[in-house]
């Protein structure tokens, strides 16, 4: 364990240093501390520069200090670019001469084996046995844009003049956070402070998303993700800038599940790494994106005017062409196109011809010509219609073309609406570009760009509120003594049955004779399933035989399923469970696991022998109660199969949804115990007449 000081400084101050020295600094910019120091420099730094270099007495009209040691302090901040020899000597330099915080730009750690992991671990230990703060190793620095402060080598700082905003980005990866800035700072888009954190050695995404959420030059805050240091801290955090009101925008790497292959359920298929952080953050209002500069993109949006008022999206376009490939575009990602009044309408055929007249508006459809005036008209009528929230403008070449997006800019930023454009062209368009970055409107150069940034803003509407804290139903039972390994389908739904799930009657028969008893008893028809450790898929081979109208269909169900099993070297046979057929018009799957980052997590969707095939699910973290069970259920692709869809009656979701709650209480309860739990399926009947849960499976760890 890694004793800890308490650190010298906080990271506010780090990020508003007093003074920075530059170890491994040079007049030479095609060095990494020759660029830092000229950046220092050229960006205005207004605090003390200390330029470390052993061979040089002045650098760029500074003083030079040979070591870390004979600069006079206090030192805030030193950015380390050396060769990763001289690194942990430079630390423990650093720690020495009482620096708050230093960053390292060296690479050849964690992220390169063994011996470079010793070595972070031994940097690590020196800076917390001094409450030195440390960034990185393996990052690409910060930048502090409202403190003057560029602490990188990249030459994205190449620039006159840097734009000063109000989203704060941190990311594990420096080179995508400079690409990130660059764009940004392309399309006239500003930072408040841009952090770079590599292997997060000690500074974590944790500690910088605090400090944005508590930095007023913050409005808006963006992160790349690779991994999370404390995840439970990651979800209070989430809390504290919804209560701040300030949006947080997410994107995170891993998103495919390339190494997993259905296993022993469908919840450890389903419910892979990046599902649970996608469910994790949705159920914490964090708006997840699956671009960089779209992310970038939409946050600026986000900035100027906040989150939109209605989702209802009104699209014109200088073409024809723009205008359809808007529309397809927005209809696709399953966002909303206005539908504009009777009177909006009517007030732009006086303008554009009646085809053209409605959403979306085609320019080319004028009456009057190509007058630059006109076109800022149409707009204006346009977007003073009530259901138009958002507006995307798709611009293609068209005559006056500076002055035309100049005229619809104004006239849309007139309207106090969110204006998303799509810029189509190459450098012919660069002089209404131009004009846009004047205007002080983000803008993009694809229109699949625009519509992330959409899908985005569409999405802020909807981030769910705070929940109230769940209370603990006062009849769940205590969990009984359970073994470890993989439960008996009997064993597992006894289990939910302790829990109040509904069950269907069954026995479990040893043997043919004893199958034909239990028929009896419950009464015909009957399904028989068997009874064999080891065996995941039942149906695949077999070994399921439902709709049995007599004995004799009982008696030669039992042999086939025991011929079926015999077959099957990882299984091992110990009778058939006999259980009454249920009927239903529906089927869902529950499923719960614990995973490892963010604990207990509960799975819902569409269920029975195709749930991989139509992947129609829903995750949350557990335990939620059936009010938000039903919310996901409404989220579902076919939640319409389910609500009465074209005639059909509408199913009995309300006992679905307790039933979800009944496991996610579950779940929660077996803790880090729960490897992975399925219900499948659970048969839903007409609304009113219950749900029951035919099939379930679990697996439990040592407690």
């Amino acid at each position: 364990m890694t004793s800890q000081t308490a650190p010298r400084l906080g990271l506010r101050e780090i990020l508003h240093p007093r003074s920075v020295a530059v170890l491994g600094a040079s007049e030479d910019k095609g060095k990494f501390g020759g660029r830092i120091l000229h950046y220092l420099r050229r960006h205005g730094f207004a605090g003390t520069i200390l330029p470390i270099n052993p061979r040089r007495q002045e650098l760029l009209g500074l003083r030079c200090y040979p070591d870390i040691g004979a600069a006079p302090g206090p030192i805030d901040v030193a950015i380390l670019a050396v060769p990763p020899a001289a690194i942990a000597d430079s630390i423990a330099a650093c720690a020495a001469a009482g620096v708050g915080g230093c960053i390292v730009i060296t690479t050849g750690f964690a992220e390169a084996g063994s011996e470079g992991e010793a070595l972070q671990q031994r940097i690590v230990a020196l800076a917390r046995g001094a409450g030195m703060r440390l960034f990185g190793p393996n990052c690409m620095g910060l930048i502090n844009l409202h403190h003057d402060l560029c602490l990188t080598s990249s030459l994205v700082l190449e620039v006159e003049r840097l734009h000063k905003g109000g989203i704060g980005l941190v990311s594990q990866s420096g080179a995508l956070m400079v690409s990130m800035f660059n764009r940004a700072h392309d399309a006239g888009i500003g930072f408040s402070a841009c952090v770079s954190l590599g292997n997060q050695s000690d500074v974590t995404i944790e500690d910088v998303f605090e400090y944005f959420i508590d930095d007023p030059k913050t409005r808006i805050i963006c992160m790349y993700v690779e991994g999370l240091k404390e995840p439970r801290r990651f979800l209070a955090l989430a809390e504290r800038a919804r209560r701040a009101e300030k949006p947080v925008l997410a994107l995170k790497t891993g998103r495919t599940e390339a190494g997993i292959r259905a296993a022993r359920s469908h919840t450890a298929s389903l419910a892979g790494a990046y599902a649970v952080f996608a469910a994790a953050c949705r159920d914490h209002g964090i708006l997840l994106t699956d671009d960089p500069d779209g992310m970038i993109g939409a946050a600026a949006l986000l900035d100027r005017w906040g989150p939109p008022l209605g989702d209802g999206i009104g699209i014109l376009s200088s073409s024809g062409g723009g205008a359809g490939i808007g529309v397809d575009r927005v209809e696709e990602s399953g966002m909303r196109l206005a539908r504009l009044e009777a009177a909006t309408r009517q007030s732009l055929v006086e303008l554009l011809l009646p085809p053209q007249a409605d959403n979306p508006v085609d320019l080319g459809g004028r009456r009057a010509g190509d007058s630059v005036e006109i076109a800022g008209e149409i707009m204006r009528r346009f977007a003073a219609d009530p259901d138009i929230a958002l507006i995307l403008l798709v611009l293609t070449t068209v005559p006056f073309y500076a002055a035309t997006a100049r005229a619809l800019a104004e006239a849309a930023l007139a309207s106090g609406k969110p204006l998303v454009i799509a810029v189509t062209p190459g450098s012919a368009a660069d002089p209404p570009r131009a004009a846009l970055r004047e205007l002080g409107c983000p803008f993009f150069d694809r229109i699949d760009d625009a519509i992330r940034a959409l899908a985005i803003m569409t999405a802020a509407t909807r981030r769910p509120a705070v929940p109230a804290a769940l209370r603990r139903p006062a009849e769940l039972p205590e969990l009984p003594p359970l073994p470890a390994g993989a439960l008996s389908e009997t064993e597992a739904k006894a289990l939910l049955g302790r829990y109040g799930v509904p069950l269907a009657a069954e026995f479990v028969a040893p043997d043919a004779e004893a199958a034909v008893a239990a028929a009896r008893k419950i009464g015909f028809p009957v399904a028989l399933k068997a009874m064999a450790r080891g065996l995941v898929h039942k149906s695949d081979i077999g070994a399921v035989r439902l709709d049995l109208a007599d004995e004799a269909a009982v008696d030669a169900a039992f042999h086939a399923i025991q011929t079926a099993v015999a077959a099957q070297p990882e299984a091992q046979f110990e009778g058939a469970l006999v259980a009454a057929m249920v009927r239903g018009e529906g089927e869902l799957i529950i499923g719960a696991k614990f995973d490892p980052q963010f604990g207990p997590v509960v799975l819902l969707g569409l269920g029975g022998v195709l749930v991989e095939l139509v992947n129609d699910i829903r995750l949350a973290l557990a335990p939620i109660g059936p009010d938000r069970a039903l919310a996901l259920l409404r989220e579902l692709r076919l939640w319409p199969l389910l609500d009465g869809y074209r005639g059909r009656a509408k199913l009995d979701v309300e006992a679905a949804a307790a039933a979800i709650s009944r496991v996610s209480w579950l779940a929660a309860d077996l803790g880090p115990r729960l490897v992975e739990l399925d219900v499948n399926p659970l048969i839903l009947r007409r609304a009113g007449e219950g749900a029951v849960a035919v099939d379930a499976r679990a697996t439990l760890a040592d407690g």
